[in-house]
């Protein structure tokens, strides 16, 4: 891999990212908001708020990152710019090292951002360590990323990459056992929940927040980052010549 290739890509993703103030409002102010609004919406429950709010703080940057890492990459697909950027003598890995190196300093900042709102301004109490919870926040904001890097693959239009988060995300949300106990749904549900990604980013977030065994929160964070890199893999794959 040549390093001064990805961190020049990187250089130029940010770049326009930057330029993009709805999309720098969308990454950094709209989970904060989310959160916010979920907190002054059980203002008489702050134990839902401490319960339900910790997991939140990593499911909300999760969710933010697919949309807008799909649709940036989908524009430079469909916009002729990555197919320009493959006629050059470079190396798939270093282009999608680009983009991925990128994506996670968003996705880190963001991750970072939300918890200082909700540990800093909203008051979120959590039994286990903020730290850790804020680690695993930064964790599911890049597999975010990395899921919306190879979701961009399959759409042929901005609108249709959006069209893919309630196909990518809804049904990991409502299977995660953030709304309901996963042992309580339909047994082929429950089996279906164990192959999605976000339930262990949310199994391990729940386990921090309860200061729960470390060695079930390092499994569960060490599966998503695995989850993470095979979806950068195949996002690699999908990096070829198309026309536009």
């Amino acid at each position: 891999m040549n390093g001064r290739v990805a961190l020049a890509t990187a250089e130029r993703v940010l770049h326009q990212l930057r330029r993009d103030r709805r999309t720098v409002a969308l990454v950094f102010v709209v989970p904060p908001l989310l959160l916010a609004l979920f907190r002054y919406v059980f203002d008489g429950q702050p134990e839902t708020f401490d319960r339900v709010g910790g997991p939140l703080v990593g499911i909300f940057p999760f969710v933010m990152m697919f949309v807008v890492t799909s649709v940036t990459m989908l524009r430079e697909r469909t916009t002729g710019t990555l197919e320009r950027l493959m006629t050059l003598p470079l190396s798939k890995l270093d282009l999608l090292a680009g983009y991925a190196l990128a994506f996670a300093l968003v996705a880190a900042l963001q991750a970072a951002v939300t918890c200082a709102v909700a540990f800093g301004l909203l008051g979120l109490d959590v039994e286990g360590s903020v730290v850790v919870v804020a680690a695993l926040a930064v964790c599911n904001a890049l597999l975010g990323m990395a899921l919306g890097l190879f979701a961009s693959a399959f759409a042929q239009s901005e609108f249709q990459a959006v069209q893919f988060m309630p196909a990518f995300v809804l049904p990991q949300f409502l299977l995660c056992g953030l709304l309901v106990p996963r042992e309580r749904m339909a047994d082929a549900l429950e089996w279906v929940s164990y192959a999605l990604p976000l339930t262990w980013a949310y199994d391990g977030l729940r386990r921090a927040v309860e200061g729960g065994d470390a060695a079930l929160v390092a499994r569960d964070a060490a599966i998503v980052v695995g989850v993470t890199l095979v979806a950068l893999a195949l996002a690699a794959a999908t990096l070829r010549r198309r026309t536009p």
